[in-house]
């Protein structure tokens, strides 16, 4: 149930919310003698009331206290947040991606078409796939969880992706496990950003490189990397934008997580050692995937050179999601003419029933893959010879 303000104290609040609205809406009249247009802006075609008008926006108090104090408002009494974030307990804060239902009731099987048609499109072209299901934050740290609880869908979503994944041939091993056992070393997850930290990112790492020395049959050139930690600091996350309590009221905010940012960095220098690989060969493995590999904070890609002992190329990109660089890829003339011999696919938990904006991209050849992964997931559900139960 949520909290209730008494009524004379709603009372209270709106006579003193109104009057202080007055008086600075009185105090905000000074913007208008310190206004001065640009030479040359007409009245008639408005350019002088856009220019007073943003003016008037960046002098004006009203609009910064009212954000601020709506803000503070919902976050303290009722613990909410703008949309895109759940706030959750001790200063957890949680994407509301991890809580949503489907937008449709096809959405999920419509991505999961794509996956599979990515991963045809990839053997015709022989490349091995590793499929890197990041299980959710509020999965791995559901002691935070507060009033709001993930929707329906999300309870069982983890396993049936990986079920799925298996079931479709995929390499794809079961990181909740490893994610939950990391937690003993320490925080896998930043309690005020939707990624992962650091030591999270090691611990996927190394548990991929296990599963690709033990599953993949590559022979892939050796190289050593080491990595250098840096001291501790203060770290903003992403869901805090969620909370405008700036400037007026930062000290309702969660305290900033604690990052130890990592570099890693071959042992020998190249220039010192010369070509590492001979005759210039390029990488033969590749990373792509969301922020979540492409932000160097967390240091995924390092941490996954040094576990597999072998350089990489990383096409991760932040803010796209999943699919989208996936699908540039195979679109890139350079990966179409010399493909890795192994590509890791970082891929979240939460945005398997997500709608993704794939507009950029032929729909004849989205269509396409999409029907290659249906007729290979009916293919891999009735096998031939075999004879469905009625």
């Amino acid at each position: 149930m949520q909290p209730t303000i008494s009524r004379p104290l709603q009372y209270a609040y709106v006579a003193a919310f109104g009057a202080l609205l007055v008086g600075l809406a009185g105090g905000s009249l000074k913007a208008f003698p310190s206004f001065a247009a640009a030479e040359g802006t007409s009245v008639l075609n408005g350019k002088l009331a856009h220019a007073f008008e943003g003016h008037y926006d960046d002098q004006f108090p009203i609009k910064r206290l009212g954000t601020n104090l709506w803000a503070a408002l919902d976050y303290a009494l009722f613990d909410e947040g703008r949309p895109g974030v759940v706030i959750g307990k001790d200063g957890w804060l949680y994407t509301d991606e991890e809580f949503k239902p489907a937008p449709s009731l096809t959405q999920l099987d419509d991505n999961w078409a794509l996956v599979r048609g990515v991963q045809q499109e990839l053997e015709r072209r022989g490349v091995k796939l590793v499929l890197a299901i990041i299980p959710a934050k509020a999965r791995i740290y559901p002691e935070y969880l507060g009033k709001e609880q993930p929707a329906q869908l999300h309870v069982g979503l983890y396993d049936e992706f990986l079920q799925r994944a298996r079931q479709a041939g995929m390499a794809a091993p079961k990181l909740l496990d490893t994610l939950e056992q990391a937690k003993d070393n320490g925080q896998v997850f930043l309690r005020t950003d939707t990624h992962w930290t650091p030591l999270g990112a090691e611990a996927v790492a190394q548990r991929l490189a296990q599963s690709i020395r033990e599953g993949q049959n590559l022979d892939l050139p050796q190289q050593t990397f080491i990595t250098d930690a840096s001291k501790a600091a203060p770290h903003k996350g992403d869901l805090l934008t969620f909370l405008p309590l700036d400037p007026l009221f930062s000290d309702l905010l969660p305290a900033p997580d604690q990052l130890q940012a990592r570099q890693t960095h071959p042992a020998e220098d190249a220039a010192a050692g010369g070509d590492l690989f001979g005759d210039g060969a390029e990488p033969q493995v590749a990373l792509v995937g969301t922020s979540y590999s492409a932000n160097p904070h967390w240091n995924f890609a390092g941490a996954l050179k040094q576990a597999l002992s072998t350089d990489l190329i990383n096409y991760a990109k932040e803010g796209k999601g999943p699919l989208e660089p996936m699908l540039e890829l195979l679109k890139d003339p350079g990966f179409q003419q010399k493909p890795p011999r192994l590509l890791v696919w970082e891929f979240p938990e939460r945005y398997l029933p997500m709608h993704s904006d794939l507009s950029q991209f032929d729909a004849d050849w989205l269509a396409q893959l999409r029907a290659a992964g249906n007729r290979d997931e009916r293919l891999a559900a009735n096998p031939p010879g075999l004879t469905a139960a009625h």
